[in-house]
């Protein structure tokens, strides 16, 4: 007898479904043929199918089963299509009748025993069954809280292969599953208040949050660059609705949204270790999963000690910072992954991290602090918005009470100069360039400090931050000139003047 079931395949953090046709023939030579491009883990379904098959009191010992997954040339990895599999040779034997599994996309797999362990990626299979028009989904009582997110999608959590029969048969309906928690997705972070000292460095952030900019801390060791951007998820505005659900998708594929609780509101903050691979930055493995980069989507990035990284991990990023996605290609099989997020680095100013700090005298040779400073490529650090010389509070700064606005008084007026930027945006119209004055000053500035197309556009764009921000139609002379600060900052004056001063920053 044939029957046709269906379940689903991660592409990057998307789902597409996938047809599970099965011929089942009693007697002849038995056997277990499976074809369409199935990986280690699904081909060995067999195994875990047919013992927990057996174990429910459904032998196939005796039987010829052929099994096609449609599209043939889509990959399959994982072992999410064994509860599919053994509901289609339910079906196809005639233990459940066939008419239920119409419009049915089934996610699971399968113990020696029939219980149905969680699996990766429900939520976007949960979003690709409602998009192909289909109406219902089983899938693992582990995973039911993110299926359950969707809407318009009648979603089923079962904990045994007993129970999705039972429902199949009409005897015993399978549950609906309650909708999920909430947690944090990070740690608690520090308030901006909490920050001694540092008003330049929290100004910038301010404006970093209010326009998506990629920010670089240089400091000395101790001086609150960690702590500065930690702060900085806590200005970022939260999430909206269809972030949030993209958000999930991606640490829904990643098999990190188990449990019954989703990320929160507030937005990811990822701070990798300088020992990442460039697959754990980027995305990788087999198969393929969404790295730190995506894990960051709509949130911040954080890379501590930046020039400790590898230089090949650094130069990856240019896609997802340019672009706001990466592609990962593998074995010819290519998976995009978002990633839109906030860039925050960190480093010293030298490899000692003294050079420049009155109180204690940097080791380093000018070569060493040209070696150390060249690790950040230059068409990466050409893609930083924003950088900041972050100096060593003084003991007063330090003992005395917190300073300067709180995040919630940051983040209403980061959000609403995001306000003002998406009514433009929705208006279609484009801000006004500077006039007068103001342009006169920024070509004086592109001249001087040599900047390229792209150098322009990202000084503009922070000056035009710095103008909604301040509830500015047109981009005023303050405007550009606090750019200017953040575009090359005083320790970047060799630069502009030719001066081996400090050190050779580039």
């Amino acid at each position: 007898m044939h029957t046709t079931t269906l379940s689903g395949a991660l592409v990057g953090v998307a789902a597409r479904i996938v047809r599970i046709e099965i011929r089942l023939r009693k007697g002849g030579f038995p056997g277990f043929h499976m074809v369409g491009l199935a990986d280690t883990a699904v081909r060995e379904s067999r195994v875990r199918v047919m013992t927990a098959l057996d174990h429910a009191g459904y032998p196939f010992g005796e039987s010829c089963i052929t099994v096609n997954l449609a599209p043939a040339d889509l990959p399959k990895s994982g072992s999410a299509l064994d509860l599919a599999l053994a509901v289609g040779l339910l079906g196809a034997a005639g233990v459940i009748p066939r008419e239920g599994l119409e419009g049915l996309v089934l996610l699971g797999e399968l113990g020696l025993r029939g219980e149905i362990r969680p699996v990766p990626g429900v939520l976007p299979c949960a979003l690709g069954t409602r998009a192909a028009g289909l109406g219902c989904i089983i899938v693992p009582e582990a995973n039911g809280p993110e299926a359950s997110i969707v809407e318009g999608l009648d979603a089923r959590a079962a904990a045994d292969l007993a129970g999705v029969v039972g429902h199949l048969s009409g005897l015993r309906p399978l549950p609906r599953p309650a909708p999920p928690g909430r947690r944090p997705a990070h740690g608690p972070a520090p308030d901006m208040s909490d920050v001694r000292g540092q008003e330049s460095a929290k100004r910038a952030l301010e404006v970093a949050a209010a326009g998506g900019h990629n920010v670089l801390l240089v400091g000395p060791p101790g001086s609150g660059k960690t702590m500065l951007a930690r702060a900085l998820a806590t200005i970022l505005p939260p999430l909206d609705e269809e972030e949030a659900l993209e958000t999930m998708a991606v640490y829904s594929a990643a098999g990190l949204l188990g449990g019954h609780q989703a990320v929160d509101p507030e937005r990811p903050f990822r701070a990798p270790h300088h020992s990442v691979s460039p697959a754990g930055l980027v995305g990788g493995g087999s198969p393929l999963r969404p790295g730190e980069v995506s894990l960051a989507h709509n949130g911040v990035l954080f890379l501590d000690e930046m020039p400790e990284f590898g230089a090949y991990a650094l130069d990856l990023l240019r896609e997802p910072v340019g672009d706001g996605h990466v592609t990962v290609v593998r074995l010819g099989q290519a998976c995009r992954f978002p990633a839109r997020f906030t860039l925050v680095g960190a480093m010293n100013p030298c490899r000692c991290g003294h050079d420049g700090d009155p109180r204690r005298e940097c080791t380093c040779s000018v070569a060493e602090r040209r070696r150390y400073a060249s690790r950040i490529s230059g068409p990466l650090l050409d893609r930083i918005d924003i950088r900041v010389e972050v100096a060593q509070p003084s003991y007063r700064e330090i003992s005395g009470p917190p300073t300067g606005d709180t995040s919630l008084r940051i983040r209403e007026r980061v959000v609403a100069a995001r306000s003002v930027r998406a009514a433009r945006a929705e208006r279609r119209e484009e801000p006004m360039d500077p006039q007068g004055a103001s342009r006169r000053l920024l070509e004086k500035v592109v001249d001087a400090m040599g900047l390229s197309a792209r150098g322009y556009v990202r000084l503009l764009g922070v000056a035009r931050t710095i103008a909604d921000l301040d509830g500015s139609e047109r981009v005023a002379e303050p405007h550009i000139a606090e750019a200017v600060q953040y575009t090359r900052p005083r320790w970047d004056a060799s630069v502009i003047t030719g001066r081996q001063e400090r050190r050779p920053w580039r």
